[in-house]
This record gives structure tokens, C-alpha cells and sequence, in this order.
């Protein structure tokens, strides 16, 4: 079964259903040896993914983006 196959027949499962596979599918996942060279290999990936030319925000700037974005979600 191809890859797009299983997942529009796991859309068409109850949610309880697709909750004991994604159970089942962690479970397995667990008992699978990752090895150090795999993890540091997605570490990297995912340092490159949150890379930026800015600097981080201050504390006031998160603040004021916060703001805006409940102003945003619950004025409108």
C-alpha cells in the first residue's frame, strides 16, 4: 500500500481509531534504536529551519505581538 493510500484510509477510521494507531505507532517507534549520528543529523535540519538574519525579540516586543494578535482573534 502506497504511502497516500494508507493515510486516506486512515482518514476514513473513527478518531478512536486513528488514536490507538498513533499509539501503536509511537510504541514501535520507541523500541527502535535511533542512532546518535540520525539524531544529530535532524538537530542540525532543525537549527537550520528556525535560522534568521534578526535578532531575537525582546521581552516588549513579544509582549506587543501578543497584544496584537488577541486583538486580531478576538475583535474580528
Amino acid at each position: 500500500m502506497l504511502r497516500q493510500e494508507l493515510k486516506e484510509q486512515v482518514f476514513k477510521l473513527p478518531p478512536s481509531d486513528r488514536l490507538a494507531l498513533v499509539s501503536a505507532i509511537i510504541e514501535s517507534l520507541q523500541d527502535t534504536p535511533i542512532s546518535e549520528s540520525d539524531r544529530s543529523g535532524a538537530i542540525r535540519r532543525m537549527r537550520g529551519l528556525l535560522k534568521t538574519d534578526r535578532s531575537a525579540p525582546t521581552d516588549e516586543e513579544v509582549a506587543a505581538m501578543l497584544e496584537q494578535r488577541r486583538v486580531e482573534k478576538f475583535l474580528q
